[in-house]
């Protein structure tokens, strides 16, 4: 099995090249304006950072890594305000070159993202982990002649899940927390119902609970539970696959979808499965055989039930019919993430780009019609996703609703259930129940939370995440390693402009009337936490989002 955090960062390059260019002007600006305080706070936090190498590193150097959860921010001085707190855990690894980064793709064993390390040292000639203190491995290993040299990597936090070194302090308490975070969750703008919990995940143990094990509307946070279900269910190596087979006899051609949304018809797939690569073959194999002229059919019957999501076609562009052969999510534009117009037949719609490839190489083809392809058929070709670790952490990093519910029937499908939206929702449930997770009031009704009945507690969320991060369960890693960072990726990256920027890490919910955030901060004092924050009939989506910003913000400058 390949754990996430460890698989290589090469299928997230793309996806991280593009982040970058979108956010780096704005890194940029903020590099000029925090430069200074960045340098203040990294010669306060000196001292400290060599007293804890010193002291953790020999305890550290002999325990397991492989299936433990890093993290990146260090603690920091209590009297530090929240943006000295945000500039230290910058200094501290997490941005590497004065504010110049990205967070995308898997973690590296020493608790950096790689995708971090990799693109400050091509971008600014510094940066890049140092192994040497957290990993055994020479921090110069894997570098040429003149390349940049490395920046100290975040010390790994073991300790933090569960180790016996005892060098964190305890666990924030429930009272004090309470005295943080009741006022913020107070909020107007939070609506007039407002739900939230806090765990340790070292340990599991609720810190805070403000009607925890009450149901409300999650919104997208649902894709958390998702996630973990069909990583449960199917593995993080799993992949979705489409093929072209060939009916003997007939010359019959069908192009038979695996379910797989990321499936692309653009130029340079970058990463993702090609139906460019997919039509290439298929053609070469057809000639081989002598086959000039195809009958071209396409084969959908992998999914169940009704393709339109309950809500309806005017969906705001946030989701296409739910089918298992589409390229490039039906988009009608060249968007690969938000809303976008979608086409009302994907199917047909990405055969005849099939067929439009294949005439480029003297293929002929019919007009494409429905089929399904029979045991009988030999398959000429074939392409497959990236590995489900990272169709994860796009669906979470972009709140991506179509990979969603691909992944909720893909999860029906692997546990036996019909693969339609009822389907996806009773899977996923089942999948949860038998990790043992606090079942109590939750309903799925998609897998995207799109859907109104979609309902689930705080207890619930934050069990999800601290399973994630269990040892135990390695294959879950990617429900973390995909979160938005706050103030650089994904739905989050506008956010926490003054407040926690890349130390808050959590998936966002917004439906009208609901303001969402779970996820994962590290307080000031190294523990890494796990909080769902839910508000109910709020009525100014930017004012409920800016206070469960700030509500998160505290949390993880809390020295409670």
């Amino acid at each position: 099995m390949v754990v996430p955090e460890l698989g290589p960062w090469r299928a997230a390059r793309p996806r991280a090249a593009r982040l970058v260019r979108t956010v780096r002007p704005r890194l940029t600006q903020a590099a000029a304006t925090v430069k200074p305080q960045l340098g203040r706070a990294a010669a306060a936090v000196k001292p400290r950072v060599a007293r804890i190498t010193r002291t953790v590193g020999p305890k550290l150097a002999g325990l397991p890594r492989p299936n433990t959860l890093k993290i990146l921010p260090l603690p920091m001085p209590k009297t530090l305000r929240t943006w000295q707190y945000t500039a230290g855990a910058a200094t501290a690894g997490l941005a590497l070159t004065a504010g110049v980064v990205t967070a995308a793709g898997p973690w590296d064993s020493s608790g950096q993202r790689t995708a971090e390390r990799d693109w400050a040292a091509v971008q600014e000639r510094s940066g890049g982990a140092d192994h040497g203190r957290n990993s055994g491995t020479s921090a110069t290993s894997g570098t040429s002649a003149g390349a940049p040299a490395p920046a100290p990597s975040a010390p790994s936090v073991l300790a933090g899940l569960g180790s016996a070194t005892g060098t964190l302090r305890a666990a924030p308490a429930g009272k004090a927390l309470a005295a943080v975070l009741d006022p913020l969750l107070r909020n107007p703008a939070l609506g007039t119902r407002q739900t939230a919990a806090v765990v340790d995940i070292a340990t599991g143990k609720r810190l805070y609970g403000l009607g925890a094990g009450e149901a409300l509307v999650p919104a997208s946070t649902t894709k958390i539970a998702t996630a973990v279900a069909a990583l449960s269910a199917m593995g993080a190596d799993h992949r979705l696959t489409t093929r072209a087979a060939l009916e003997p006899d007939t010359n019959e051609l069908v192009l038979v979808g695996g379910g797989d949304p990321t499936l692309t018809a653009r130029t340079d797939p970058e990463g993702w499965a090609s139906l460019r690569t997919l039509a290439d073959s298929t053609a070469t194999a057809l000639k081989k055989r002598g086959v000039g002229q195809v009958t071209l059919s396409y084969d959908t019957t992998l999914y169940a039930g009704p393709e339109l999501h309950p809500i309806g076609a005017d969906n705001g562009g946030n989701l296409a019919p739910v089918s298992a052969l589409m390229a490039d999510e039906a988009r009608t534009n060249d968007s690969t993430s938000g809303t976008a117009d979608r086409s009302t037949e994907p199917a047909a719609d990405a055969t005849r780009t099939f067929a439009a490839l294949l005439a480029k190489h003297g293929i002929k083809t019919t007009s494409p019609g429905p089929s399904k392809a029979t045991g009988r058929a030999t398959t000429l070709a074939k392409v497959s996703s990236p590995p489900l670790s990272a169709l994860v952490e796009r669906m979470l990093t972009d709140s991506d609703n179509d990979l969603a519910e691909a992944l909720a029937r893909q999860t029906a499908l692997a546990t036996g259930v019909r693969p339609d939206f009822a389907g996806g929702g009773r899977a996923i449930r089942t999948q949860l129940g038998k990790l043992g997770l606090p079942m109590s009031g939750a309903r799925f009704a998609d897998g995207s939370g799109l859907n109104r009945a979609d309902l689930l507690t705080p207890n619930l969320l934050t069990a999800l995440l601290a399973k994630a991060g269990d040892p135990a369960h390695p294959e879950l890693r990617a429900a973390l390693t995909g979160l938005p960072v706050a103030g650089f990726t994904g739905t989050l990256s506008t956010r926490y402009t003054d407040g926690a920027a890349g130390v808050v890490r959590a998936k966002t919910g917004t439906l009208t009337g609901v303001n969402t955030l779970a996820g994962t901060v590290v307080d000031r004092d190294g523990r890494l936490l796990a909080f769902a924050f839910l508000a109910a009939d709020t009525t100014d989506r930017t004012a409920a989002q800016a206070a469960l910003d700030r509500t998160a913000t505290a949390l993880a400058a809390c020295g409670c």
